[in-house]
């Protein structure tokens, strides 16, 4: 957009014209700063998961466990907090008949998954604004540039000579708000695939986590499950994890 048709169409515009590329500004401007807090927001989710997991899996001992479930941030450790609450506060947990056993588990799995799925619609967040930017700013510039070439062609029907120079100012601005309507959804496509990508490579993480958390809290001797203890024990190395690299 040339510093000649951005004052064309401030100047010489009529209100629909000016709308719409005020329009095409403020949707710009949300999907980079969506694109900016949303970027910076996953680079730390991505960090706190690392030290997370590292902390879980290398725990020594029940109180570094739950130091580890309690004071870490980031989805995995709500996953597994919320998971911790779910069978701590389950009143039959206890109950080692099979049946007893059973209703813990069924409990146990519904409360990750409703946990998983809360930390799923939480990095899902702004993507609907990308998505409507990508879909609507093209036809928006397009709107644009007919309601222009619409409105240059009533006042070129007015004159009595046409010379290019009365054409190409009314002209060049309607095709401008094409362009505009692109450059704003442009980037909106390309930042919401990539951040699509990355909430597939979450959920597989969540899946395999969940998998991994539920059967770690029911059946450990150092975790408040069906067979937990509540005294202060070492953890023996079998039940000790490397860190996950690709959380």
């Amino acid at each position: 957009m040339t510093e000649l048709d951005i004052f064309y169409v401030f100047q010489h515009g009529d209100v629909v014209l000016i709308g719409v590329f005020l329009t095409l500004l403020v949707l710009s401007i949300a999907t980079w700063a969506i694109a900016a807090t949303k970027g910076l927001s996953l680079i730390e989710t991505r960090r706190a998961n690392r030290r997370f997991l590292q902390a879980f899996w290398n725990a020594g001992s029940t109180r570094a466990l739950r130091d580890a479930v309690f004071d870490n941030r980031g989805p995995l450790a709500e996953m597994a907090r919320d998971g911790w609450h779910a069978v701590e506060t389950y009143p039959g947990r206890h109950d080692t008949s099979p049946k007893g056993e059973q209703r813990l588990d069924d409990h146990m799995i519904r409360m990750i998954r409703q946990s998983m799925d809360r930390q799923q619609l939480r990095l899902q967040a702004g993507q609907t604004l990308l998505a409507s930017v990508g879909s609507l700013a093209p036809f928006i510039g397009l709107f644009g540039t007919v309601w222009g070439i619409h409105n240059a062609l009533i006042e070129l029907s007015i004159m009595e000579s046409v010379s290019m120079d009365l054409v190409a100012g009314p002209l060049g601005e309607a095709l401008v708000a094409t362009a505009a309507g692109l450059a704003a959804a442009i980037p909106a496509v390309a930042f919401f695939n990539i951040f699509n990508r990355f909430n597939r490579l979450m959920q597989q993480d969540f899946e395999a986590f969940a998998h991994d958390l539920h059967a770690f809290l029911m059946h450990s001797d150092y975790a408040p499950g069906l067979h937990g203890r509540r005294i202060e024990q070492p953890l023996p190395a079998s039940d000790t994890r490397p860190s996950a690299e690709g959380a």
